[in-house]
């Protein structure tokens, strides 16, 4: 049972299984989750073709549900590009969890379309992966305050969460806890619960500064209804709170 603008919904928790051929293994995989705004993943897609230095793939989970967008990511596949189409889409969270379980990249690499590579952001990732305290990085960090009813943007090093912008993890780590919690349709606090999730076995979360890269117009926030947007944000809210708030905690 899911959350929806018309209400309480019943949907799947679990996208399909991947294809059966399996993909040439990578050192990462780029994943984004593909809702729509074909621009914006034209750009995308653009950015980490001229920047990324590292052996990657570059993986679009089509949640879209438009056949034209569907047709057009399918005529863009190549060597280093494959599509996950969902018909129909799926929650956030599930959408993400099927391009980690399709993924050939040691790491992975979670993109939000908007994001614009202007160098090689990969490489700094990756190796602050490198280290194996560290399970989960990313150019934008944060920390909690008021008992984890709030999050603030934090320079780190060292964070309680990274921001589903850009994330980097390994796949073996997310796939270890199950990944992103399925619950989780709409996009917001999808991204600190996994990062808790991921953190829950003793790891560190690292912001990395300096990273060569454009944070554009967030499309999901912008297209929905403020009013929708603060309901579901306040379910999102109280999912995590009920995980992760320590008993007694206000």
């Amino acid at each position: 049972m899911l959350d929806s603008a018309e209400g309480s919904v019943l949907q799947a928790l679990k996208a399909p299984p991947p294809s059966a051929v399996a993909p040439v293994a990578r050192a990462v995989t780029l994943l984004t989750v593909v809702h729509g705004w074909r621009p914006d993943v034209e750009r995308w897609l653009l950015s980490v073709f001229t920047h990324c230095k590292a052996d990657f793939e570059a993986l679009l989970v089509d949640n879209s549900g438009d056949a034209r967008m569907a047709g057009w990511l399918q005529s863009r596949m190549a060597e280093r590009l494959r599509v996950v189409t969902l018909d129909p889409p799926l929650g956030f969270a599930t959408a993400v969890n099927a391009g980690i379980e399709a993924a050939a990249g040691d790491a992975v690499v979670l993109f939000d379309p908007g994001i614009e590579l202007t160098g090689d952001a990969i490489s700094p990732l990756l190796e602050a992966l490198n280290d194996p305290a560290v399970v989960i990085a990313g150019p934008f960090g944060l920390r909690a305050k008021a008992g984890l009813k709030e999050f603030e943007e934090h320079a780190g090093p060292d964070v309680d969460a990274i921001e589903g912008y850009c994330m980097a993890f390994r796949r073996s780590d997310a796939e270890a806890v199950g990944g992103f919690d399925p619950k989780f349709r709409f996009y917001r606090i999808a991204d600190i619960e996994f990062s808790f999730r991921i953190r829950d076995r003793g790891g560190r979360a690292v912001a990395v500064a300096g990273l060569p890269l454009i944070k554009h117009e967030h499309r999901l926030w912008e297209a929905t209804p403020p009013e929708e947007r603060d309901r579901l944000s306040r379910r999102n809210l109280y999912r995590f709170l009920d995980r992760w708030r320590k008993p007694g905690a206000p």
